[in-house]
């Protein structure tokens, strides 16, 4: 069984230490979800385990033969190769060994009678079969297709971020490694390709720890949630469904024990300031307890929500008004004979084709673009808020509650009371010794949220929300859900996050390309089966029936006449259930020297393949005994 070990994993960036002292194992088949707010070190974690992060404390501890598979969100390609040369420029085995015979065949060719070249090119073959990398051209243009990278010669230099990425996935994908590590795999992918990722990590053979704001894809990927929250590690057993339960009473048992403490604390408090002499050991022994309990008590830290209960300006009835509009960008038609009416309290979902014109439309609600002909009526007491792809531009040397203080010293909250830039800063998950830091040296997500707050300082009653989940965390996500289900204007949201699409909207327009906008009511992932469904009936409606192989015929044939076992089949069943009683014990005892050489890689190797042997073994005798089981009379 291929482990990694990490041992006192500690990391620091400045002043603020994102973790520390962190030990786990991750084992062959398990399916990680790592969670967080932005700015606990979700990606610098997963720097560290994959050997980027070169500044951190602690060891990782893994076989020789280890491989990891890393996607970072912003994969390093080699911009003058073509989609299919990137691809296999990466530096991992399985594309060295292909480089390698590749090569070899080459000097082999035009050297047939050199004994070292022959013996150097069946070492090559040798290797490519080792990592089974006969077929990875095919899979690759496979793996590119379902990612909808069709055009496989464009150069690297063309793509948009969200194409790089995509090439950047298959890269590791098709690798294969013991770990396959992936930081936001889904961000840029449409439904079909996010569906068909999902079926192939569920098939994946090694191990998995990925970083994502998806929660339906959190729930269909993975067995265990890791949670990365003030510099500590906790793990859950299951899906993200089962996170949120048991972290609750996780919370709660935690709340409960401090309060124990503070009340015990309260108490040795009492009894210290009637000024015990310590002239005895039991007396002394009350004094340490006490000064151990004062160190302890008042430390427990846990995520608060992220309130964002502010005021806004009230909304007439008149909202926003699309009628005939037309627009049409390089060459390409975004809006045709384009109409629209949003009232107040709308919750309206934007999603479908990538490049299909989702945020144009926003930006053209927003009048950053205007329209080639046709109307859009803004009501005169529409206040806009719009929550762009790209932050604004901050100046790098201006600190937290500056860039805060620009829109006011304190707003008002719904019930009428005044609430300070502090207060917000520190409901919005910014302490204290944070509020004067420089703006460079947040994270990216920390950024985002900065941004996200002073947009609502504002106060709009439209919002506009351009793929908000891209870059904020999961709580954060939570509570803008709650708000948004709270706020009493109207929300236009841009997303590909089905979770998210689900919690705001239930009006729906999906881009299907060409000027094509269809509209829908009610859930998104309602619409999405629905499709699903549809194109599959097409595929079979499409497919021709298939004439029965004969001998296929005759054999089912047989097994409807068939109604006793014959002689052959009775003695195999005589002996069948204790072949699998043995294979069972075999299996156990398996298992039980795989915990007893945990330290011992190449010996864990081993007992694994003799275990997959044992694992097929089984089930093809339980096939087996479920067929003659027909046929046994009781």
């Amino acid at each position: 069984m291929q482990t990694l070990r990490a041992e006192k994993l500690t990391k620091t960036y400045g002043e603020k230490t994102l973790f520390k002292d962190l030990d786990f194992i991750i084992n062959e088949h398990d399916r990680i979800g790592l969670i967080g707010t932005n700015g606990s070190g979700k990606t610098s974690l997963l720097n560290v385990i994959s050997g980027a992060d070169h500044d951190s404390t602690g060891e990782i501890i893994t076989s020789k033969t280890y491989s990891i598979g890393y996607l970072k969100q912003d994969p390093n390609l080699d911009e003058s190769l073509t989609v299919l040369d990137a691809v296999f420029a990466g530096s991992q085995d399985i594309f060295n060994a292909i480089r390698r015979y590749e090569q070899m065949l080459d000097k082999y060719s035009q050297n047939p009678n050199d004994s070292k070249i022959e013996r150097q090119y069946l070492e090559a073959e040798a290797k490519m079969n080792e990592e089974n990398a006969w077929t990875a051209e095919s899979d690759v243009k496979t793996i590119l297709t379902q990612l909808k990278i069709d055009n496989m010669n464009q150069k690297v230099s063309t793509l948009s971020g969200g194409q790089k990425r995509r090439v950047g996935l298959a890269q590791v994908l098709i690798q294969s490694p013991d770990l396959l590590i992936l930081d936001e795999p889904t961000n840029h992918l449409d439904f079909d390709s996010i569906y068909w990722l999902q079926d192939h990590l569920s098939k994946y053979k090694g191990a998995l720890l990925l970083v994502t704001h998806d929660r339906y894809f959190l729930d269909e990927v993975v067995n265990n949630i890791w949670e990365l929250s003030f510099g500590k590690l906790y793990k859950y057993l299951g899906n993200y469904q089962d996170y949120v339960g048991q972290k609750a009473e996780r919370v709660d048992r935690e709340v409960e024990s401090e309060h124990k403490k503070h009340q015990l604390y309260k108490q040795e408090l009492a009894w210290m300031k009637k000024g015990a002499k310590a002239r005895s050991t039991k007396q002394q022994a009350r004094i340490n307890r006490f000064n151990d309990l004062k160190d302890n008590v008042g430390n427990l830290q846990v995520d608060k929500d992220v309130d964002i209960s502010l005021g806004q300006q009230r909304l007439g009835k008149k909202v926003i008004k699309i009628k005939d509009a037309n627009l049409r960008i390089d060459n390409k038609q975004i809006l045709k004979d384009f109409n629209v009416l949003i009232q107040g309290v709308e919750r309206i979902g934007i999603s479908g084709e990538n490049g299909a014109g989702k945020t144009t439309l926003l930006n053209v609600i927003a009048q950053k673009i205007p329209l080639d002909s046709g109307i859009i009526d803004i009501g005169e007491t529409v206040k806009l808020g719009y929550y762009t792809q790209q932050t604004e531009n901050i100046p790098d040397d201006k600190r937290v509650i500056n860039y805060l203080s620009e829109v006011g010293q304190h707003v008002t909250d719904k019930d009428g009371n005044q609430v300070s830039v502090t207060e917000l800063l520190e409901q919005f998950l910014f302490p204290k010794f944070m509020h004067g830091t420089l703006i460079r040296k947040l994270s990216g997500g920390e950024k985002r949220r900065l941004y996200l707050l002073k947009l609502l300082m504002q106060q709009p009653n439209v919002l506009l929300l351009d793929e908000p989940t891209n870059d904020l965390d999961i709580s954060t996500l939570t509570v803008l859900e709650d708000y948004i289900d709270h706020f009493s204007g109207t929300v236009i949201t841009v997303s590909h996050d089905r979770y998210f699409l689900d919690k705001v909207a239930d009006r729906l327009l999906i881009f299907e390309g060409n000027a094509k906008i269809s509209e829908h009511v009610g859930k998104f992932t309602d619409l999405l089966n629905e499709q699903r469904n549809n194109k599959r009936s097409n595929n079979v409606a499409k497919q021709k029936p298939v004439q029965e192989n004969k001998n296929e015929a005759t054999t089912k044939s047989k097994d409807n006449d068939k109604k006793k076992l014959t002689y052959a089949e009775q003695l195999e069943w005589k002996h069948i259930e204790d072949d699998i009683d043995k294979l069972d014990q075999e299996r156990t005892e398996l298992q039980s020297m795989m915990l007893k050489n945990g330290g011992d890689y190449d010996k864990l190797a081993d007992l694994q393949a003799k275990l997959d042997k044992n694992t097929a073994e089984s089930d093809a005798k339980m096939k087996r005994w479920e067929y003659l089981s027909q046929y046994v009379d009781d």
